[in-house]
């Protein structure tokens, strides 16, 4: 047994040395011994060139690739993805360290416009990267920033690992010719590169179906893949961890001239916490509290502002507070982005509530816009504040105004990764609740529009139902405002007034005027024909008398009057002009009356008097009747 132990002891021994021996002499173990076909990223992209050498056609759409903008990557084959990437990424990166050596080697603290062209280019070529990426599970808000990382995650892992040569990737090579129909069935549904978790899968569906992109499981799984590697030496080349410099330096791609305070400054400000340097947590802290103390300071002054009297100052008041509101947030946003340059989680976060803040108060100021453009347009003198168009516009803008604030933030909330059309979706099922709980808002909201489309009353108008009477002040969306006779305030329910009986005296086109005039009796009957006939003729020579019907005739004999009936229709816009012209025809015709030497006639009775004994005298119907009969009549006293 001991022997065994010693035996043992010797063995383990002697691979510790081994080991030891190879790390000195930087030699890989024989577990870590590459096979012979098996390359680095940069073989493999060196080896991709070297075959299209032969091809004039390949090694332009090679080229394309890299030096046009917005030609898209080959993504019609796993190996032509692959090698899109890579190809795409080798020259993004050499681009890249191009410009950002030259910058710091020169004296300029700004770039100069040809190294500013060269990072857009590499910004390009980044983004062009993503594009062999499902980046369908990203909200669209972090999306950009999010899928630079990743691609260079992936650049960093690929650095890092062994690739298969070529020839043992299923597809034709990036840029060649359309694939027949046989190779195309001939491709598998997905590919995973071998060695590792790295999936190029066939999209099913969407606006990319049929391209070979890698998946989104693959995108969550590079994080962490990367975190596994990237201790381990770069196999590639001999560069530097470019994703290390994007997430730790300042600004976009290149730090600014400012980073060398930073790099100057005490080391431990370069020291990493949840993926982000000490000065980059300084700097978000700093935006935080300036931001608080700003809001604070807005808000008490805002609050110590006089408020206008005007109404429309008022309402373009209301705008600014969103408008200052999306600007801040997007200084905010660029300095968190662009200049600390946050990344991971961190930026996910902060980009959500960033964009949610921003188009929240989009919503708001969309709202707001629209009704400071109704406060204006009511400023037209064509549009009376007390007319119906007024009312409808102020309607119309409320309702309006609500369902475009509503849309830009179902827009805004679809940007940020909130699955909108499942809430629709979902708001569907509970619909119904809803309506029922809404009924009589909704009953009134559709007799309000009733109101409107049938004209039945107008702001304005004077009308009476049941025993109430007003004048019309508002017509809104769920009540209907009525001044009473009184000056009292009537609130009357769109859906209530829709089924009264209504009468509107202001919507009559012609106004009745009819008065019976009472003559004194010692007017002769001449004098009572000139007196009519007058009066004919002053209604047949009034402007807003119409010519029919329109009568004047005697028509009784009172009791202490002659009586004479005076009809005619007035045209008038409305009561008050109505009375104007009532009044100016009832002088007219007093006028004429007394012209005429006649007078109104007044209540009168006429007392006999008679003296000496007085008996009433009996009917003589009644006296025939007894002679007729043989009986004497009698007298009261029966004599």
């Amino acid at each position: 047994m001991p022997t065994i132990l010693n035996s043992v002891r010797f063995f383990a021994a002697w691979c510790v040395f081994a080991l030891l021996t190879a790390a000195c002499l930087q030699l890989p173990p024989a577990a870590a011994q590459v096979p012979d076909d098996e390359k680095t990223s940069t073989e493999l992209v060196q080896e991709i060139f070297q075959d299209a050498q032969g091809n004039a056609g390949l090694k332009a759409r090679y080229e394309r690739l890299v030096t046009n903008p917005i030609s898209p990557p080959d993504t019609r084959s796993p190996r032509a993805t692959l090698e899109s990437f890579l190809v795409i990424m080798q020259t993004a990166s050499e681009l890249w360290l191009e410009v950002r050596d030259s910058y710091f080697d020169g004296d300029t603290f700004f770039m100069t416009k040809a190294q500013r062209d060269q990072l857009v280019l590499v910004q390009s070529l980044l983004e062009k990267a993503a594009r062999t990426f499902d980046l369908s599970a990203i909200p669209a808000a972090s999306r950009q920033r999010a899928s630079i990382e990743t691609v260079l995650q992936l650049q960093e892992i690929f650095d890092r690992i062994y690739l298969p040569p070529v020839e043992e990737i299923p597809g034709l090579a990036a840029g060649a010719f359309a694939l027949s129909d046989s190779d195309a069935e001939a491709l598998p549904a997905k590919w995973i590169i071998p060695g590792t978790s790295l999936t190029i899968e066939r999209q099913r569906e969407g606006p990319r179906e049929g391209e070979y992109l890698f998946t989104q499981s693959t995108i969550n799984q590079i994080d962490d893949d990367y975190d596994e590697v990237k201790a381990l030496p770069m196999i590639a080349d001999l560069g530097e961890d470019l994703y290390q410099y994007y997430i730790y330096t300042p600004g976009s791609l290149v730090a600014p001239r400012w980073y060398e305070l930073i790099l100057d400054g005490p080391y431990w400000l370069r020291y990493e916490f949840g993926n982000q340097a000490y000065w980059q947590w300084i700097g978000l802290a700093l935006i935080a509290v300036v931001s608080v103390v700003a809001l604070v300071w807005f808000s008490r002054w805002n609050a110590r502002r006089a408020v206008p009297l005007d109404p429309a100052r008022r309402q373009l008041r209301r705008v600014v507070t969103p408008l200052l509101i999306i600007a801040a947030a997007n200084l905010i946003r660029f300095l968190i982005e662009e200049q600390i340059n946050i990344t991971g989680d961190l930026l996910y976060v902060t980009t959500t509530a960033l964009s949610a803040l921003i188009w929240t108060a989009t919503a708001w100021f969309t709202y707001q816009l629209l009704q400071t453009l109704y406060m204006w347009t009511i400023r037209n003198p064509a549009v009376s504040n007390a007319s119906l168009d007024a009312s409808l516009l102020r309607t119309g803008f409320q309702v309006m105004s609500f369902i475009v604030a509503i849309i830009v933030l179902g827009y805004g909330a679809t940007q940020i990764g909130i699955p909108i059309y499942g809430v629709v979706a979902g708001l569907g099922v509970g619909g119904l609740a809803i309506a029922l709980a809404a009924q009589p808002t909704l009953e009134n909201f559709i007799s309000g529009v009733l109101l409107y489309a049938d004209r039945i009353v107008r702001v304005g108008d004077f009308f009476q139902f049941d025993d109430t009477a007003g004048t019309v002040e508002e017509i809104g969306i769920r009540s209907t405002r009525i001044r009473a006779l009184d000056r009292t305030l009537i609130i009357v329910a769109n859906a209530d007034l829709v089924k009264r009986k209504i009468t509107n005296y202001s919507r009559r086109d012609v106004f009745l005027f009819r008065h019976k005039i009472g003559l004194r009796y010692e007017t002769g009957a001449d004098t009572l024909h000139k007196i009519m006939e007058d009066i004919r003729t002053l209604l047949a020579s009034h402007e807003s008398v119409l010519e029919s019907p329109r009568r004047v005739r005697l028509v009784e004999y009172g009791d202490s009057a002659v009586l004479i009936d005076i009809y005619a229709n007035i045209s008038a816009s409305d009561i008050n002009v109505f009375l104007e012209v009532q009044e100016q025809l009832l002088l007219s015709i007093r006028d004429i009356v007394e012209r005429h030497g006649s007078g109104f006639a007044y209540p009168t009775s006429t007392v006999y008097l008679a003296q000496g004994d007085y008996k009433e005298p009996k009917p003589i119907a009644d006296v025939a009747t007894k002679e007729n009969a043989g009986e004497a009549p009698k007298d009261d006293d029966g004599t």
